[in-house]
């Protein structure tokens, strides 16, 4: 098993590397590797004969393509490790930010943020809001989902449905409400793109997501405990409802500060933490770094093929990920309800 750990994590690790070189190279704008590597030493102070000869190829590389990049290995990161995370307080494989409508409450929050004009305070707003949002869904799946200590599919997909539609009946609310300046940023937030994302805005995620992450590993083992039953992980000393709430809102904190600057982008949370736990097993520490690192490549890769599969756009990286993890929603329920006895 260590040495399969091993082999994960180094073609996971590759991965990542190759699709941020793939990134950076490849674009509207057409760059050589020489001048890339000549923009990139530039940037941090360092002259070269490498760098490209206009300056302002340099700034634009590191405005826009260099901080795309770094916000695509974040949000990925985030939404990933917050889809293991909420598996593992629910105890349930189907258990996602955007299936279960955290993704919608948090973009909610974030449109309402951008209506009401709280935007105009700093991007940290719109992550706030999208945190309330994301918090007042999250807390009312767990609610509405656990009966008697136990979570049903049923039942969890049946809330993740209403509060995605009571969510998708906000965004309409709002944008009804808005002007059109700010009717055309919701629309974003409907869509997911990566398009924009300023170092302002991945300084923000950072600062939110790498202390959740932190925490989300010291309590891996407690996840563990918690796999067992929750009277045996009462026993063994585990404050169960305690690291429920903690939890909660790591994942709000999580969701929140991804969708406020890009967008509802699905299923991430649910195909990444269920693919690292069927090649890894269930163990949560290696589950949340796999989820990490599986998550950053996935959505540098969706980002890359978003810019340059069509010409002179950019496509909804939403969109493709919802094409990537739809299909595989739906094996995932026949998969689970094949061995509960159903239909195959």
């Amino acid at each position: 098993m260590r040495t399969r750990r091993v082999i994960v994590f180094v073609v996971l690790g590759a991965l990542l590397l190759g699709g941020i070189l793939a990134s950076l190279a490849l674009g509207q704008l057409s760059i050589s590797p020489q001048q890339l590597i000549g923009a990139i030493l530039q940037g941090v102070g360092i002259d070269t004969s490498w760098a490209p000869e206009d300056p302002t190829l340099t700034d634009a590389l590191w405005r826009v393509r260099f901080s795309r990049i770094a916000m695509s290995i974040l949000v990925g990161a985030l939404l990933s490790i917050a889809g293991a995370i909420m598996q593992a307080i629910f105890g349930n494989p189907l258990a996602e930010p955007g299936v279960v409508g955290v993704s919608s409450g948090a973009a909610v929050g974030a449109a309402a943020a951008i209506a009401f004009g709280a935007s105009a305070l700093g991007g940290w707003s719109i992550a706030a809001a999208a945190f309330a949002g994301a918090l007042i869904a999250i807390v009312l799946v767990y609610l509405t989902a656990r009966s008697r200590g136990r979570t049903e599919v049923v039942t969890l997909l049946l809330t993740g449905i209403a509060v995605n539609a009571f969510g998708g009946a906000g965004l309409a609310l709002v944008l009804f409400m808005s002007n059109t300046a700010s009717r055309e940023q919701i629309i974003f937030w409907q869509l997911g793109s990566l398009n924009g994302s300023r170092w302002i805005d991945v300084l923000i995620v950072l600062a939110v997501g790498l202390p959740a992450l932190l925490i989300g590993l010291a309590l891996s083992r407690r996840y563990d405990l918690l796999a067992l039953g929750e009277r045996t992980a009462a026993h063994l000393g585990v404050r169960v409802e305690r690291l429920r709430i903690v939890s909660i809102v790591l994942v709000a904190l999580m969701t929140g500060v991804a969708v406020a600057f890009v967008g509802i982008i699905a299923f991430v949370g649910l195909v990444v933490p269920h693919l690292i736990r069927m090649v890894l097993g269930p163990s949560h520490r290696t589950l949340i770094l796999g989820s990490l690192l599986g998550g950053a490549a996935l959505m540098v890769w969706a980002d890359l093929v978003a810019r340059t599969a069509v010409p002179l756009a950019d496509l909804p990286i939403g969109m493709l990920t919802s094409l990537i993890g739809g299909p595989f929603f739906f094996w995932l329920i026949r998969r689970n309800r094949a061995k509960a006895g159903g239909w195959a």
